[in-house]
Formats: C-alpha cells, sequence, structure tokens
C-alpha cells in the first residue's frame, strides 16, 4: 500500500511539473508569435492593407509621401461623389503640398519639384472651391502632377497608373491608386468599374 501510495505520488509530481512547463513553453510560443507578427512586413499589394498605408504615410509630413496620402483620400472622395469631403481635402492636399520639403534633393530636381508643386498647388486649391464636374477637371491635371513628381521622388509602395478612356470627351483621363481594382474618381457611382490598370509604378 505504502508502495502504491508513493507511485502515485511521483506521478501525481511529474504531471504537475509537466503541465507547468508546457503552459510556459506555449506563453512563450505566444510571445514569439506576436513579436514576429509586429515585425514582419506585410505585402499591401492585394490591396487589402490600404488603412495600414494611409496610417504610415501619415506620419511623413513634409514628404512627397504625405502628398500621396492626401491626393489618395482626395481620389476616393471623388470616387464617392463626395463634393464636400472633396472640397476639404483639396485644402489639405494644398497644404501638405506646401509643406513638402525638397531641399534634400538635388538644384535640378528642387528647381522641377518647386514647378510640380506650385501647378498641384494650384489645382487642388481649385479643387477646396469647386463644384463636383470642376473638382474633376482640375484632378485630371493634378494626376498628371502626382506622375511627374513621383517620377523624381520616386515611391516607397506599388502604385497603380489607371486610365479611364471615356473621360473629357473621351480625351480620357488618368489617376493613381494604391489598389489594383478600378473605382473611378471621374464618374463615381455613374460609371464605377470605366477603365484600365495602364502600369505599375514601383
Amino acid at each position: 500500500m505504502r508502495k502504491l501510495l508513493l507511485g502515485l505520488r511521483v506521478v501525481t509530481i511529474a504531471f504537475v511539473t509537466l503541465t507547468a512547463v508546457s503552459c510556459k513553453d506555449a506563453k512563450t510560443d505566444k510571445n514569439v508569435t506576436t513579436e514576429h507578427h509586429s515585425d514582419m512586413k506585410h505585402d499591401n499589394s492585394d490591396g487589402h492593407h490600404n488603412d495600414n498605408k494611409k496610417e504610415m504615410m501619415k506620419n511623413e509630413n513634409g514628404t512627397s509621401q504625405a502628398v500621396l496620402n492626401d491626393y489618395f483620400n482626395l481620389k476616393d472622395a471623388l470616387v464617392a461623389d463626395d463634393n464636400a469631403k472633396a472640397k476639404n481635402l483639396g485644402g489639405m492636399l494644398a497644404k501638405s503640398l506646401k509643406a513638402f520639403d525638397i531641399s534634400k534633393f538635388s538644384d535640378d530636381k528642387q528647381s522641377d519639384l518647386k514647378d510640380i508643386i506650385e501647378d498641384a498647388t494650384e489645382h487642388a486649391e481649385h479643387i477646396a472651391e469647386s463644384n463636383i464636374a470642376h473638382q474633376r477637371e482640375h484632378f485630371k491635371v493634378l494626376s498628371k502632377d502626382m506622375v511627374d513628381m513621383i517620377a523624381i521622388t520616386g515611391t516607397s509602395m506599388k502604385i497603380y497608373e489607371q486610365f479611364c478612356p471615356m473621360y473629357d470627351n473621351n480625351k480620357g483621363g488618368a489617376w493613381l491608386s494604391m489598389n489594383k481594382e478600378i473605382k473611378n474618381p471621374y464618374f463615381g457611382a455613374k460609371m464605377l468599374k470605366c477603365g484600365k490598370v495602364q502600369r505599375e509604378i514601383n
């Protein structure tokens, strides 16, 4: 009987020890997984993590990324046919453009960027005080300015240049998007899917 009790006691102690070690290991694994997940760089090229992209870009004050962030928000307002929101975002974009620090670029590039920023700011300011049809006219030229800016500054993310052949009496209009999916800022709900991807930048 004494041997049986002793045996049971040894088994119980062994079980408790194993359980404690197992939980500790599981907790450690969980921490490692969490840390690994937080360190991972997500590939957002499929367009599923655009909120993360926008959040990252918000921290880039005075850079081309900050300008692009406001541009993409403006584009989304035009996609949604939201004249009031587009006015507000046009004003924000104008401020981002004026705050863009070009000092780290060479003299030649600074000269080109000044011209681009001056033109883009003018269009953003017009958007801030226009009806939606006029906003879209200015957005077409503004989008070209953004393409010219990126050609000089580069971009840390994949951007899609998209094109609608039917806008502006079939002259067409291009725009930039973080998503491959077409959402047309020139026609909004009227012809949301009109357009195609012309090229991928970066």
